[in-house]
């Protein structure tokens, strides 16, 4: 059984499923800028439900953004500790694109890049771009796109839906990827996808600190 974690916005989710990528069961919320902390009350929750338990899983999956850094750090903080504790897999997935295969609808994915700037993935592109707020293409803002509420109530997106599905997306892919490499990602590499600086920062330090 795959555990998957996606924690890139304010708009969160937990996810079960089978080795081969088939649902189980599913938890997704808005829970504002502290809703890491309901990441593992929420998972456990959602094995207790199904029946489940740690020792069913065989691999773990968390979405690396990019997106919240708050979010991103707690979310792969969390997987990369039950998949030490547990000895099994990790598998990185990158969030903007699990959000458009949760919602087949939507023509690009946005998260929070910044006060007055966006992630933009734009479904068929290879990677997301950093956009201002008032250089937004026209059909984001009138049609569907996935987006985090918070975001889509500052910028005015009124066609987004937030991305309350994404990690049984994760989840999907992720056993698609431990299909072909069974190993997964390295666990000490495995890292959030910032695509940007922290806020008050102008440079890397000259050693990047990395996960355990």
């Amino acid at each position: 059984m795959i555990i998957a974690i996606e924690s890139a916005s304010t708009d969160p989710s937990v996810a079960l499923a089978e080795g081969d990528g088939t649902p189980i069961a599913a938890d997704g919320w808005s829970g504002g800028h502290g809703q890491g902390r309901e990441l593992l009350p929420r998972l456990l929750a959602l094995l207790a439900g199904a029946g489940r338990s740690l020792g069913d899983v065989t691999a773990v999956a968390i979405g690396t953004g990019p997106g919240s850094f708050t979010g991103l750090r707690v979310g792969m903080s969390l997987a990369k500790g039950l998949a030490v504790g547990l000895a099994v897999p990790i598998v990185g997935i990158p969030s903007l694109v699990a959000w458009l295969d949760a919602d087949a609808r939507a023509h690009a994915a946005l998260a929070r890049a910044g006060a007055h700037d966006a992630f933009v993935l734009l479904r068929g592109a290879d990677e997301p771009t950093i956009v201002a707020e008032d250089a937004l293409p026209a059909g984001a803002r009138r049609d569907p796109v996935a987006a985090p509420r918070e975001l889509a109530e500052a910028f005015g997106l009124v066609g987004a839906r937030p991305p309350k599905h994404a990690a049984s997306a994760v989840a999907r892919r992720a056993a698609a990827q431990l299909a072909v490499a069974q190993a997964g990602d390295d666990l000490r590499t495995l890292e959030p996808r910032y695509l940007r600086l922290p806020r008050g920062l102008e440079s890397l330090p000259a050693e990047t600190i990395r996960w355990l």
